[in-house]
């Protein structure tokens, strides 16, 4: 949560054995998002390596496929120079987590430190970053040029290189509609009337027809994932695509593509702008594109059906009119996160912090707490789910300890929702362990709605204020 919020490298610490397996879950979720993270685990003694030492576990090994790279402290002087590769490592390029495990005689040796002046590797790609030619830009800028119905398809690598700017002055010099992924979100101005909001399975349908029938699909700083593309052969099949990433392994591993260019995306951006500029670029006329974009809208808004009972999409409505859209907002997986991205419009970059490639459940509160101490003048807000909020319930205790202030709002459907919706659309409604309420629960003066667990009473045995709303007003 610290540092999706500020973009800078998060820490965190655990014991060995569990302690450290029990980050594995947060690690991978930091290695698909590209979130920069340096994990410090304890490990057994060094001579009791190998040996199924109390608590010994090859976390090394283990985290290899979901780091950017993990470091096994054998001696005590290397620590300086270790711990300033893993930070360099975590925040440069593609940003991503990095693993630093540390045996207990290690930990407990005495030593002089001395901190190298500079960090070394011996790949330069580690450390290197790319930035795209300006014939390949001008390339782009050609395609643009000869499009008639463009779209812009934004990811999280514009906010990751801070790049939002850039982005909105590139979409509007350019006349290019804009939707972006969940991680993109707040990207680019959702109240700007070149966006299309986000798109993919949840998504806007304005937004998913509008890069099917595009004929120009500039992907900045995405990956083209299955929750974006379903079918990758029926994905934007009449587009010609262009790819710039950080990252060149992602350049037509998921979807072949017409010009893929390696570069830092703010820096790939910055000189579009200044190319078009120096180019006295004429963009090309969009506007029967955007009128029809403007129908779909009024066609196909996001929306729900009115109820006198509190509908999920209208709380989080609500939440948005509340806080006039300046809260940061956190979520757990599920149902509840889908309509916070919905019916909640994120103007800014880091303002949504959700757990979106590998869709942990349990996120949403303890990221909270990082949100919070991270930017502690903001309102930071976890809209979660009733399942998602029991798997890390104890960090109400932390909240209490600490005095960090995150909020949550739980909307309690007494089921696993996202679950759910899947079993009755494609299980013949077959329950797999997904309602979570008491069905025999009627209720008391206390708890009229029967609602089980009582999300109220267990904050308050936190020492956390708690309170159940069932009524409008």
């Amino acid at each position: 949560g610290y540092a999706r919020a500020t973009g800078k490298v998060g820490v965190c610490m655990a014991t060995s054995g569990p302690g450290a397996t029990n980050l594995v879950s947060a690690i991978a979720d930091a290695y698909m998002d590209s979130i920069p993270l340096v994990s410090i685990t304890g490990q057994v003694k060094s001579k009791f390596i190998g040996k199924m030492a109390f608590q010994e576990i090859d976390f090394f090994g283990m985290t290899l496929p979901i780091v950017k790279h993990s470091y096994l402290v054998m001696n005590a002087a290397d620590l300086p120079r270790i711990f300033k590769e893993a930070f360099h490592l975590a925040r440069s390029g593609r940003p991503g987590p990095v693993v630093i495990d540390i045996p207990k005689d290690v930990q407990q040796a005495k030593f002089q430190p001395v901190y190298p002046p500079t960090v070394e590797f011996r790949s330069a790609y580690a450390t290197a970053t790319q930035h795209a030619g300006d014939e390949q830009l001008a390339e782009i800028l050609s395609l643009i040029a000869q499009a008639k119905r463009p779209v812009l398809y934004a990811g999280g690598g514009i906010i990751s290189a801070d790049a939002h700017r850039e982005l909105r002055l590139f979409a509007e010099r350019t006349n290019v509609p804009v939707a972006t992924t969940l991680m993109g979100l707040g990207a680019f101005p959702e109240s700007h009337p070149l966006s299309m909001q986000w798109f993919g399975m949840h998504g806007a349908a304005y937004g998913n027809w509008a890069v099917d029938q595009c004929d120009l699909l500039l992907c900045f700083g995405a990956r083209f994932d299955d929750r974006i593309t379903g079918d990758t052969a029926s994905f934007a099949s009449a587009a010609k695509i262009v790819h710039i990433d950080i990252d060149a392994s992602e350049h037509n591993k998921n979807k072949r593509v017409l010009l893929p260019v390696v570069s830092d995306i703010k820096y790939a951006l910055t000189r579009l702008n200044e190319l078009a500029a120096a180019r006295q670029f004429a963009p090309p006329d969009t506007s029967a594109w955007r009128e029809q974009i403007a129908r779909w809208k009024s066609q196909s808004p996001f929306r729900y059906e009115e109820s006198r009972h509190i509908v999920p999409q209208e709380a989080v409505q609500v939440l948005y009119e509340l806080t006039k859209g300046d809260a940061i907002i956190t979520t757990g997986v599920g149902q509840h996160q889908m309509w916070a991205a919905q019916f909640y419009r994120f103007n800014e970059p880091r303002r949504y912090i959700s757990s979106l490639g590998l869709g942990a459940m349990g996120f949403g509160y303890p990221a909270a707490l990082g949100v919070k101490v991270a930017c502690p003048d903001k309102e930071v807000i976890d809209i979660d789910g009733d399942g998602s909020f029991m798997m890390n319930i104890q960090e109400l205790a932390t909240a209490h300890i600490e005095k960090i202030a995150a909020k949550a709002m739980i909307l309690n459907n007494q089921h696993l929702g996202m679950v759910v919706q899947w079993e009755d659309r494609f299980y013949g409604s077959v329950r797999g362990n997904t309602i979570l309420g008491d069905e025999n629960n009627v209720g008391s003066p206390d708890n009229p709605a029967g609602l089980y667990p009582d999300f109220v009473r267990i904050a308050e045995g936190f020492g956390v204020k708690g309170e159940r709303v069932i009524r409008k007003s």
